[in-house]
């Protein structure tokens, strides 16, 4: 049970600290965005990361600060395997299933329920 209230309160602080951003400064969503995704690249690089993960489990890695992580991990492999080659090549190919369900998914949910442009 506590897996789940630690998961539920470090997602929420992630959430709310990523609301206060939008709220207090002039920062626009993107740059909050690729904030958020150089966040978990550096925590991930400074070794921090996976044990936020072991004690926050989906509260850290369901944002896009995971996101972050599973790239630089992805590089990290890469570049173990192909060296600087995998530079290029590591984040993709860590991260082509997920990229790729979301986009299936996004296109199968927009035939099923139609969308529209706000007017």
């Amino acid at each position: 049970m506590m897996e789940y209230i630690n998961a539920f309160w470090v997602g929420g602080l992630i959430c709310a600290l990523v609301q206060i951003l939008l709220d207090k400064t002039k920062l626009m969503p993107g740059r909050i965005m690729v904030l958020l995704v150089c966040t978990g690249s550096v925590l991930s690089a400074l070794g921090i990361f996976e044990p936020l993960v072991e004690y926050a489990h989906a509260g850290v890695t369901v944002p896009l600060i995971g996101f972050g992580h599973l790239l630089y991990q992805g590089v990290k492999e890469a570049i173990d395997q192909m060296g600087v080659l995998g530079l290029f090549t590591g984040g993709l190919k860590a991260s082509a299933a997920g990229i790729s369900a979301a986009l299936i998914f996004g296109y199968l949910f927009s035939l099923i329920f139609q969308p529209k442009m706000k007017k």
